[in-house]
């Protein structure tokens, strides 16, 4: 009778677990501005008192060449970007800074077996700070991976995924590559992100390798699990909950976008990420 007790207490744990996640994931985390993501099409729509531009769609055929099966099917509109949006009260504090937030939202659905995902990139080197310069997350809706590693060399170096749910924050640190991934396919995903305004990638590291160091695939069960790219070196990858960034500013249950309206400078790191060089070094997400 104890063990039967001890059984049904597990399974009704879990079952709790699992009712609390699906409620965490059908949220929708407040950014701090009046601002919704939509579906169908695909992009943004901004408050009275909010300014954006036209959104820009990345079609599947634009990232083919960086997925495991170049050849799978998928959305055609894989997401939707808009760069440079926040409160029209803020457009000329956030050029001074010389500081950028961007939204993304990406598709529900898969690309063949893998996630919809954007394709891996390093951020270039900033005219403004002469540093590639680091980006700060923030997800809103829907499951996230952010993934990194050190470089886009043979040697990756170090490898990080870093799973994410709204309201959670993950920064990327200068010169590394990374790449935005859902784990969920029956959701779609949105994300905030603050970022440099003299903003750029680089492709090639990737581009070379056909990818990132560790590939994200779907199970039977839509479960994600991770495949070594071969034409990277040996590398591990850690897979971890995201940092408490406390040393970056980030105030937990707080959208970065407040905390940046609280205090305007809290940010400028990410134009300026020599103010944090210390922070970088050795840097775990």
């Amino acid at each position: 009778l104890t063990e039967n007790l001890k059984e049904s207490n597990v399974l009704l744990l879990k079952l709790l677990s699992n009712i609390i996640l699906n409620l965490l994931f059908d949220m929708i985390f407040n950014p701090g501005f009046n601002i919704e993501p939509t579906t169908n099409p695909m992009g943004f729509v901004y408050g009275a008192d909010v300014f954006g531009p036209q959104v820009e769609n990345r079609l599947l055929k634009d990232i083919r060449k960086s997925l495991s099966d170049p050849d799978c099917e998928g959305p055609e509109v894989v997401y939707a970007i808009a760069m440079d949006v926040g409160k029209k009260i803020h457009a000329e504090i956030l050029k001074e800074r010389h500081l950028l937030y961007g939204v993304v939202t990406y598709a529900a659905g898969k690309l063949g077996k893998e996630p919809i995902r954007s394709q891996g990139h390093i951020h270039w080197v900033s005219k403004f700070s002469h540093w590639s310069t680091p980006e700060v997350y923030e997800i809103w809706s829907g499951e996230a991976i952010i993934y990194m590693q050190e470089f886009a060399e043979d040697n990756p170096g170090r490898c990080f995924a870093v799973y994410a749910h709204p309201g959670d924050v993950v920064i990327v640190p200068p010169y590394w590559a990374h790449a935005t991934i859902s784990a969920n396919p029956d959701k779609p995903l949105t994300f905030g992100a603050w970022c440099d305004r003299d903003y750029g990638f680089e492709y090639d590291g990737v581009r070379k390798h056909k990818g990132i160091a560790w590939f994200p695939v779907f199970n039977e069960k839509n479960e994600i699990e991770w495949q070594a790219n071969p034409l990277y070196d040996k590398s591990e990858l850690i897979c971890k909950s995201p940092a408490g960034y406390s040393e970056l500013g980030i105030v937990k249950g707080e959208a970065i976008y407040t905390t940046f309206e609280k205090k305007p400078d809290t940010f400028l790191y990410v134009p300026r990420p020599e103010l944090k060089k210390e922070v970088w070094e050795n840097y775990e997400p």
